[in-house]
């Protein structure tokens, strides 16, 4: 491709689907059911306004903050997924764009590198568990996260391990032996970009996840760890808390829409709660993050940092995120499908365009400091809100 770079994240998908078999990029899309979250996670987004000012404008706009003890130089934090048959560089790729560009990097207990690996190339790692396995085994990913220079613990409770789509789920094999090479041979070879960068590493996607080996053990597959995780039994807000107290650091909450569980995060002594409902992935109908978001900051923003997980395509959605509540954000598709496009320098590449577009929509609402964002600087259509677990 004669010009790398793109200008906006909706380029770096369309690349991404022009560069990734068919299986891989039906695994990022994900959603589940009928997708009505994934789709309400954008489009909600697209329902509100903003109400600018025309002169008297800043000359400069200051956007920098801190989460979970992490100095961020945007508000935009890098969300943990399981980067699997992206590119071979993966989650170290990403965890490096993110280092250069001044933000922390969220490292899924799923992920296809190690946090050793990815602690190692970013200082401000924040590493994501399930509730997975027993008390010991959650343990000791903990202590291997913490040895490995992790600043933070992200554990994620929303899903609920729905499995259906309307549209189709992809295949994707539990290893790649030969049987799975045969039948994926067809789209694979229709994609020789894709196939040439993992043969210029002389290996083949492995589709395991090392944070969840045992110590003493080979990684198991990415879904021998997910068996693992159906067969745990559910944690409790006890069960939450005592993962906190073994942490004994910054500590973040993912995947709250409710009120009445945001403030059983705060009652837990959590640093940071994620509004989240999984990027779409978890429980098809739940409303999208932003419409739930200012409720829980209403209710809790004084008491614990909040940040929003969902939806963010353009540094706009950034700058409303911030007006109707958040601290900060969390990105997971767009940075993938910058992965996808264009290896690190795409994650850069994407990361550059939330940046711009912050400042420009700053500039316009008259900003020099992203702490003066307000609701009203927002259009907020009627019957937009969700405010949940309120009664």
């Amino acid at each position: 491709m004669a010009n790398d770079w793109f200008e906006t994240v909706a380029e770096a998908q369309r690349r991404a689907k022009a560069r990734l078999p068919k299986s891989v990029y039906g695994a990022l899309i994900a959603g589940s059911e009928k997708g009505l979250s994934t789709n309400d996670n954008l489009t909600s987004f697209d329902q509100l306004g903003f109400a600018p000012h025309v002169a008297g404008n800043s000359n400069t706009r200051e956007m920098s903050t801190t989460i979970m003890g992490q100095s961020l130089s945007m508000p935009v934090i890098i969300s943990p997924t399981g980067v699997q048959a992206v590119h071979p560089q993966g989650e170290v790729a990403i965890a490096r764009a993110a280092a250069n560009r001044g933000i922390p990097m969220g490292l899924s207990s799923f992920a296809s590198k190690s946090v050793e690996d990815v602690a190692a190339v970013n200082d401000s790692t924040l590493f994501q568990m399930y509730w997975c396995g027993d008390r010991a085994t959650l343990e000791q990913r903990m202590e291997r996260a913490r040895a490995a220079g992790a600043k933070g613990l992200n554990v994620t409770l929303d899903w609920s391990f729905s499995n259906g789509r309307d549209w189709g789920s992809p295949w994707i094999p539990e290893k790649i032996d030969l049987k799975a090479i045969i039948k994926l041979a067809p789209e694979v070879l229709q994609k020789p970009a894709w196939l040439l960068s993992f043969a210029k590493t002389g290996r083949i996607p492995d589709l395991s996840a090392p944070n969840m080996a045992k110590p003493g053990e080979k990684a198991p597959t990415f879904f021998g760890a997910y068996y693992e995780w159906m067969q745990t039994p559910l944690p409790t807000w006890e069960d939450i808390a005592w993962l906190r107290e073994q942490w004994g650091g910054p500590f973040m909450v993912k995947g709250v829409s409710r009120v009445d569980d945001a403030k059983r995060v705060v009652d837990l002594g959590a640093t940071a709660l994620s509004v989240s409902n999984h990027g779409g992935n978890n429980l098809d109908g739940t409303p999208a993050p932003i419409r739930a978001l200012p409720a829980v900051a209403d209710a809790v923003g004084s008491q614990i940092e909040v940040v929003l997980d969902g939806g963010i395509r353009r540094g706009s959605d950034v700058v409303k995120a911030l007006a109707l509540g958040a601290r900060a954000v969390m990105i997971g598709r767009a940075y993938l499908w910058g992965l996808a496009a264009n290896g690190q320098a795409g994650v850069e590449n994407v990361l550059d365009v939330l940046r711009g577009g912050i400042d420009s929509a700053m500039l316009g609402m008259g900003k020099s400091n992203i702490s003066e964002l307000t609701r009203d600087d927002i259009v907020i259509p009627p019957d937009f809100l969700r405010a949940l677990g309120t009664k």
